[in-house]
């Protein structure tokens, strides 16, 4: 999802743009050496469906659950744009994922499955690494409705097999365990839409904080938006993509250290979905 913002100071015009036990042995008979027991398989967090069983829309977290906030990366690509990287258009943002790394931030990637096609490596080692959780953007970053900042339209018959395709290409890298989250290319969606991926199982996931980082230059002006926008619970939406959004790396260096002044902890989409389940 690629969103330009319009600020008084600076920013972009809108526009388009990751136990069990054994059981007991029977009497008389010779007991086996206990085996370890094995860890419990958690499920991810989801928001129960919504009236008609439309696919849930989650926004932002609880607001007086403490300082938390999510922070998430579009790694967007389109279906159309192999030939642009090709050419040499770097749609990845490694400096950022190790920007993130080293400050210990933990976030959520929003990835198309077309970025996990052109990028396999980096979606692998994103996917595998405890402190990022991989979430759907679509695979070809079409849009789920018309008249969505002019891309183009998943029709309405192939919306489910877009989505699923990306968790194709997301396995295909190698990585483990994509999230039951799904962001709509463009941020835009309808009743049908939400209609249409219930069958698929997730949660969409939209945001409280747009950032501007989307084309912008002024590194500055985006780590102000955030900080601005940012209360308890949000989700703060930026990119991962070097050529949409080049200023992003620099804003989180200033972002990070600012709100952890302020208090606020970083946590992944699925804590904050979790911690929104538990206030139900």
């Amino acid at each position: 999802m690629i969103i330009r913002v319009r600020r008084v100071a600076a920013a972009c015009a809108l526009g388009a743009a990751l136990t069990a036990c054994g059981a007991p042995s029977a009497p008389h008979a010779s007991r086996p050496a206990p085996s370890a027991p094995t860890a419990a398989v958690s499920r991810p967090p989801t928001i129960a469906p919504g009236p008609a069983g439309l696919t849930p829309v989650f926004k932002n977290g609880p607001r007086v659950d403490g300082k938390t906030v999510a922070l998430t990366f579009d790694a967007d690509m389109t279906a159309d744009q192999g030939p642009r990287a090709a050419a040499g258009e770097h749609f990845d943002n490694p400096q950022l994922i190790a920007t993130l790394r080293t400050l210990k931030v933990p976030a959520t990637v929003f990835m198309t499955g077309r970025w996990a096609d052109e990028y396999p490596a980096e979606a692998r080692a994103i996917g595998r690494d405890p402190q990022f959780e991989i979430a759907n953007h679509s695979y070809s970053h079409y849009a789920f409705t018309g008249d969505c900042y002019g891309l183009p339209t998943v029709a309405p018959d192939r919306m489910k097999a877009d989505v699923e395709r990306a968790y194709t290409a997301f396995k295909k890298a190698g990585v483990p365990n994509a999230m039951p989250y799904f962001r709509f290319p463009g941020g835009c969606y309808d009743r049908q839409a939400l209609k249409t991926l219930s069958a698929v199982g997730v949660t969409a996931v939209q945001w409280d904080v747009v950032s501007g980082d989307a084309f912008a230059t002024d590194s500055d002006a985006v780590a102000q938006q955030v900080l601005e926008g940012v209360k308890p619970g949000s989700v703060v939406v930026m990119h991962c993509t070097r050529s949409a959004a080049p200023a992003t790396e620099r804003a989180v260096r200033m972002i990070v250290p600012e709100l952890r002044k302020k208090g606020y902890r970083f946590v992944k989409v699925s804590e904050l979905i979790g911690a929104t389940d538990r206030h139900r």
